[in-house]
């Protein structure tokens, strides 16, 4: 793994949000709703770098015996959440957890535009953490697949097409969204984006490629309330091959979509 955590970084057109909805049968508005509320809508960070939060109490879940005694002394983990205050930047916490044990610490970080906690990369798509993070470092539209994916294979696509708020809040967010008003804000925003004209259509679609399945791979269903920050394409959830391999193929397929650089915001009328 790179521990720059740089990659192509390309930005979230605004064809994306439309496009990725519609593969769970949401529009343009529920999808800005829920990036306004998890990461206001940046995928990286001035570095270029996959907006994180790293998480200490899963990283002592994911560690055991001397390599968990390790990462307590230095303060990298710890039982129960809440404990300790989070810095502003986690990445120098991720890496010294790195050094300890990778995949044990990629799992413990949040990653991207849909905040996907790395535990959940099987029902992002991903054969590995190792492949999501790759792919959150790539494109932001692969990192809204990958949120895209966990809303889908925790049955999560249902209240979000019935603006069923709270209901989502507590599958993406955890049992506690109450205390960051999380089904709350996400009305708003999406009342806020319902009075915003939508991005009009490409004159003619162009259909991607879709790759055979592998035999024998089943996207895991997550642990609710543990795909987000805070306890959290196309036809259907992207199969592991295709997210561990193919991402840079899909990421340029992306690419012929977009004719202009990313606005990101739909323009008002």
């Amino acid at each position: 793994m790179d521990m720059t955590f740089k990659g192509a970084a390309r930005r979230l057109d605004d064809l994306d949000l439309p496009r990725l909805g519609a593969s769970i049968g949401v529009g343009e508005d529920e999808i800005h709703a829920f990036l306004d509320v998890e990461t206001s809508g940046h995928g990286f960070d001035a570095h270029g770098r996959p907006v994180i939060l790293f998480e200490p109490h899963v990283f002592y879940r994911n560690l055991a015996g001397a390599a968990r005694a390790k990462a307590v002394a230095a303060g990298l983990a710890y039982a129960k959440w809440g404990e300790k205050p989070y810095p502003r930047d986690s990445y120098p916490r991720l890496k010294a957890a790195c050094a300890i044990d990778e995949t044990a610490a990629l799992r413990s970080a949040s990653w991207g535009l849909g905040q996907v906690l790395g535990e959940n990369f099987r029902a992002a798509g991903f054969l590995t953490v190792q492949a999501m993070v790759e792919a959150m470092m790539a494109d932001e539209a692969l990192q809204l697949a990958a949120a895209v994916n966990f809303i889908a294979a925790n049955r999560l696509d249902g209240k979000l097409r019935k603006h069923d708020w709270a209901g989502f809040a507590k599958g993406y967010n955890g049992a506690s969204y109450g205390k960051n008003a999380y089904d709350i804000r996400l009305a708003e925003a999406f009342r806020k984006w319902s009075g915003i004209r939508d991005t009009p259509p490409p004159p003619t679609p162009v259909p991607i490629p879709q790759p055979p399945q592998p035999k024998g791979f089943t996207p895991a269903k997550a642990e609710p309330g543990k795909a987000g920050v805070r306890r959290g394409p196309f036809s259907g959830p992207l199969s592991g091959l295709r997210a561990a391999v193919l991402a840079p193929l899909v990421a340029a397929i992306l690419s012929l979509f977009r004719k202009a650089p990313s606005l990101f915001r739909k323009v008002k009328p």
